[in-house]
């Protein structure tokens, strides 16, 4: 029997604000001492009132704008019923029949098919967050802190168009690059900024018929995605094989430790949740033209002004510079992984054409960085990928925290290209620069790392070099391409890494073939 994954995701984003959602706590409460963030209206002591996050409205219509949601014009706050010790009101302010997005969608890139595949959204609405709960299996109770009770909750779902785990994991680090883009959340799934439940069914593949899903809880990090929904796909499969599929809907979490998702209680539905319309807060209206007359009892979000607000978007940004620096998708996806770093690069690549031209007036040559671009930009971007950003990962250092300019970089990249600097000689500067902020040159002078060119230099020292090393000299000429290689490093080696490698190679053919 075939059997067809059913795949949906509900994410949690927690956002960034100052404030929390309804009171004006502190939101950072996860770096403070427990339940020191709080207040009567986060624990919900009679009498109090809410007040709605405009910050917290306005991020999460932006984020549905990103996600090519369409914005219901007007929009509510709900309460939603449930018992819990992280729920001191015993509700939860949350949004239910009119959301503020609905009907978005998303477009992933799966590098195995090559191709671009659409991920429906069914909604997105706006929240607040539980407090988190700490259990030790040792003792018989449980704590509660307060703090991240009230945070600004955004819940986005989507559509069961996910067909496998590995197309679930992309769509969710798409997602949560686009809130960084959005500068709406640090969406670290370690922290609990991004949270994702997911839910999961099979179904015959002659059969359109949905069944009962299953919902796992308790995952943190993409891979644990990815392993929970491939567990959850054999746990199912087997109990199809045995004529025993799921009948209800239930909620599993996943294990780590045992590498399986466990029973923890049977899902409930929404009318178990008996959501009414919150009557201390006024319903939203999200304004589609300036000359809109709002209630004053409303709260009113513009939209246009919200549009104009969006930077350009990840896989927009991925796709530009795929076309425009004729980078393919794996190096546009480094290059386009932090806002920041995309910055740096178009940066360096501005200052590099600067470079260049500088390069063509001393030589008389107006056509040096029309002719060579593809080479330079590319040059650039494998020394960022390749070199500076594993550099900037080992120090833990952002690449907005380091001294090295887009500027120096393009220097470095003129450099090599104008061969008064070998590769490996400029990516040992790195280090240096990162931390110092010095320019290459200046550099490259004080540790006597100026390329050798003088082809005569060069032919003295080759003849040392075929003196020395009579074995590899007769295996080339035997026919072995390879000992060439080795005599290159010998002159490379007794150079200090200063020799071009390119007039090296020339010189060596000329003087073995002859």
């Amino acid at each position: 029997m075939e059997l067809i994954p059913v795949i949906g995701l509900e994410i949690h984003v927690q956002l960034k604000t100052k404030s929390k959602m309804f009171c004006s706590c502190d939101n950072s409460g996860e770096n403070q001492p427990a339940n020191t963030c709080i207040c009567p209206v986060c624990l919900g002591h009679p009498g109090v009132l809410p007040v709605a996050n405009k910050t917290a409205i306005k991020w999460s219509a932006k984020t549905a704008l990103a996600i090519n949601c369409q914005i219901n014009e007007y929009s509510k706050f709900d309460r939603k019923h449930y018992f819990y010790p992280d729920l001191p009101k015993a509700y939860q302010i949350s949004q239910f029949d009119q959301p503020i997005g609905i009907n978005g969608w998303l477009w992933i890139f799966n590098p195995e098919t090559q191709q671009e595949e659409k991920i429906g959204i069914n909604r997105l609405h706006l929240e607040e967050d539980a407090a988190k709960l700490f259990h030790d299996e040792k003792k018989k109770y449980s704590l509660v802190d307060y703090n991240r009770g009230g945070t600004p909750l955004m819940e986005i779902v989507s559509e069961p168009d996910i067909k496998n785990p590995a197309q679930a994991k992309l769509f969710l680090q798409e997602l949560r690059q686009i809130m960084r883009y959005l500068d709406v959340s640090e969406a670290d799934m370690e922290k609990g900024h991004l949270r994702c439940d997911a839910n999961i069914s099979l179904h015959p593949a002659d059969e359109e018929k949905l069944y009962s899903k299953t919902e796992i809880k308790n995952l943190n990090s993409f891979k644990m995605v990815e392993k929970a929904l491939e567990y959850e796909i054999q746990r199912q499969t087997k109990l199809w094989l045995e004529g025993n599929p799921p009948k209800e809907l239930t909620t599993r979490g996943w294990n780590d430790h045992k590498g399986m998702t466990e029973e923890q209680r049977i899902k409930e539905e929404a009318h178990d949740y008996r959501y009414f319309p919150e009557p201390d807060l006024p319903p939203l209206h999200f304004l589609t033209a300036p000359d809109i007359i709002c209630n004053a009892k409303e709260i009113a979000i513009d939209l246009q002004c919200l549009k104009a607000d969006l930077p350009e978007l990840p896989g927009d940004k991925r796709k530009r510079f795929m076309g425009e620096y004729d980078l393919n998708f794996e190096e546009a996806k480094l290059l386009t992984e932090e806002k920041k770093v995309a910055a740096f690069f178009e940066q360096v690549i501005s200052e590099l054409k600067s470079w260049v031209e500088n390069l063509e007036k001393a030589k008389d040559n107006p056509k040096i960085w029309e002719e060579n671009r593809p080479l330079l930009i590319k040059s650039a971007s494998n020394i960022i990928i390749n070199n500076l950003l594993p550099l900037l990962e080992q120090k833990q250092l952002p690449i907005n925290n380091m001294k090295l300019n887009p500027e120096n970089m393009a220097e470095l990249v003129t450099l090599i290209f104008a061969k008064k600097l070998n590769s490996q000689s400029a990516i040992s500067l790195l280090p240096k620069m990162i931390e110092t902020g010095a320019d290459p040159s200046h550099l490259m002078k004080d540790l006597n790392l100026s390329q050798i060119t003088d082809e005569k230099e060069l032919a003295k020292i080759i003849g040392q070099v075929i003196e020395k090393n009579p074995q590899p000299v007769a295996d080339y000429k035997k026919g072995k391409e390879k000992a060439l290689q080795v005599i290159i490093g010998q002159v490379m080696a007794q150079t200090q890494g200063k020799a071009n490698a390119e007039i090296v190679l020339k010189l060596l053919k000329e003087k073995l073939n002859s």
